[in-house]
């Protein structure tokens, strides 16, 4: 539980930071939180200049993936990003909801959350909101999400299985995710995997392909399936700062394999029929937990 917490400081601490940083030099990092590379490096290669909904000032330039390309929105659902930052997957995901939907972004980094909720309050949207907690204990009461999203942001948190089983919380029945996350194939050298900077950086963070699918399935998902898988190359100017020639030699060449996936999952049971409810009875009806102290 201590490594645990001084994990979740490093990264708090880690993206307080990039808040403050522009897209460009976060892109010259490994999701932002390492020392730059001499070439630039952007771990997201995927482009969302041409999504809907998409906010420039929003996009620190951090992610993975494009979960909400996938996630099958729908006009009126409510929606959850995990890990929001300033807001991009939100304001993309409250385009494919319109007004009459709703939209939650969590992340624990109070620098992020001020910087969405100004960003926010820049295009008017009063039905996307942001909270400050732990995704692993998120300020959220049960079935409240149709649908949730995440970016580059579970390998951050040190125990997974408990962001799942609070993501299988939050849905509602027959309710679903799609994530976007790094996941690994074959074991990352020692180095990379105990240096604390690497974890911030997404990349010692990440799990076992296979373990992180099967987490999802032993907590009751069904229908989980990959909707985009790509590849992730480490620069080998970042790699030296951790590897002898050798070890670098080793590790591009022995199979192990750093992934970028999206995936999907459903909770089981059957949506409800939507209602045209006034935003207040939404808000309403999905209040956070008064213990969290975010009401």
């Amino acid at each position: 539980m201590e490594k645990e917490q001084e994990l979740k400081s490093l990264v708090r601490e880690r993206y307080a930071k990039i808040a403050e940083q522009g897209k460009a030099e976060n892109a010259s990092s490994c999701c932002g939180a390492t020392n730059p590379s001499d070439k630039v490096y952007n771990i997201m290669v995927d482009d969302y200049s041409d999504t809907s909904g998409y906010v420039e000032d929003a996009d620190l330039g951090l992610g993975c993936g494009l979960p909400t390309q996938f996630a099958k929105i729908q006009q009126g659902d409510t929606v959850m990003d995990l890990g929001s930052g300033a807001g991009n997957d939100c304001f993309v995901a409250r385009h494919e909801t319109g007004s009459e939907g709703k939209v939650i972004g969590i992340d624990f980094t109070p620098t992020m959350i001020k910087k969405a909720r100004i960003n926010a309050e820049k295009l008017g949207y009063n039905n996307v909101e942001f909270r400050e907690g732990d995704i692993d204990d998120m300020p959220v009461n049960n079935a409240v999400a149709d649908v949730i999203v995440s970016n580059c942001v579970l390998n951050l948190v040190p125990n997974k299985k408990k962001v799942i089983g609070e993501i299988y919380r939050v849905l509602k029945p027959g309710g679903h995710f799609s994530i976007s996350d790094i996941v690994l194939v074959g074991d990352l050298p020692n180095a990379l995997r105990q240096d604390a900077e690497m974890y911030a950086g997404c990349v010692a963070g990440a799990i076992q392909k296979e373990e992180y699918l099967q987490a999802i399935t032993d907590r009751g998902f069904q229908n989980v399936k990959i909707q985009k898988e790509k590849p992730i190359d480490i620069p080998a100017d970042i790699l030296d700062r951790y590897l002898s020639q050798e070890e670098a030699a080793s590790f591009n060449h022995n199979g192990t394999g750093i992934f970028s996936i999206t995936v999907y999952a459903e909770k089981p049971g059957t949506k409800a029929e939507k209602t045209n409810l006034k935003l207040s009875e939404i808000q309403s009806a999905d209040a956070c937990k008064p213990e969290s102290g975010c009401c």
